[in-house]
């Protein structure tokens, strides 16, 4: 049976079913935008999640048309620079945040996908788009820059196409969100969460621990020279190679039968 946390008019929804959890951001009037409270409970929901060795793949989708619309400008106008500094860096941490979870992160991209948002899906590790999902990094139109948005935007395409859209604040469709390398997959509308739970079904038969050991690897070897990366994924590899999980994958590929992982 399927854990709910929240009520539906919370501004963040939790369910947890068959070890896949799914965050849902729920303020759709507001297109979902990231307000300190809603960063407040996203810090509350990964803290936790990141404890809970019952949830193997963690989702995060957004409530009505949009994704996520980036952070709130109502609440920015007018205040102090110190109140501003602080969402910025509690934004900043809570990105961080989902790469230091040990299980994978797919974004369901639903629909608009702006500024902050943009940066949300990019930051996930994994990403599926609805075929109507837009994605731009608009600040530029405003006066602002989206800088935070840059550090996980130009981590995921390349540096050219970054700048464009950085530099024009233009939107981008899902296809080419797709072509560019912002997300791994396109699905209609209708079928997008659908698609998501079978994508969260195919990492969960694979083995916990590898997954959550590779990932960690994966983001600090990003940030590594090449020599460096090469020696830590060298005692990455060995370390996997003598474990139990990997064990019984040898075994079961020499025996030609399927892995009997434990859950």
């Amino acid at each position: 049976m399927p854990r709910m946390d929240d009520s539906c008019e919370s501004a963040l929804l939790t369910r947890v079913e068959d070890g896949v959890a799914t965050l849902t951001l729920n303020r759709p009037r507001q297109f979902n935008a990231l307000t300190s409270a809603m960063l407040s409970g996203l810090h509350a929901r990964l803290d936790a999640l990141r404890e809970d060795d019952s949830v193997r793949v963690v989702v995060i989708t957004g409530s009505g048309s949009a994704f996520c619309s980036g952070h709130d400008l109502k609440e920015m106008r007018g205040a102090p620079r110190e109140t501003v500094e602080a969402l910025f860096a509690s934004c900043s941490a809570m990105m961080q945040k989902l790469i230091a979870l040990p299980q994978p992160v797919i974004a369901a991209v639903n629909g608009l996908a702006t500024a902050a948002g943009c940066q949300l899906v990019a930051q996930c590790d994994l990403a599926i788009a609805a075929d109507n999902a837009r994605f731009a990094v608009s600040g530029i139109n405003l006066g602002l820059f989206c800088s935070t948005p840059a550090v996980a935007l130009t981590r995921n395409i390349s540096r050219k196409r970054a700048a464009e859209m950085l530099f024009t604040g233009e939107f981008i469709g899902a296809e080419t969100a797709l072509d560019w390398g912002l997300v791994n997959r396109v699905e209609p509308a209708a079928l997008l969460m659908e698609s998501t739970r079978d994508y969260a079904n195919t990492l969960k038969a694979r083995p916990r621990a590898s997954l959550a050991s590779g990932k960690a690897l994966f983001y600090r070897q990003l940030e590594a020279g090449m020599r460096a990366a090469y020696e830590e994924a060298s005692r990455a590899i060995a370390s996997d190679m003598v474990a139990e999980e990997a064990r019984e994958g040898v075994d079961a590929f020499l025996s030609k039968r399927p892995p009997s992982w434990k859950a």
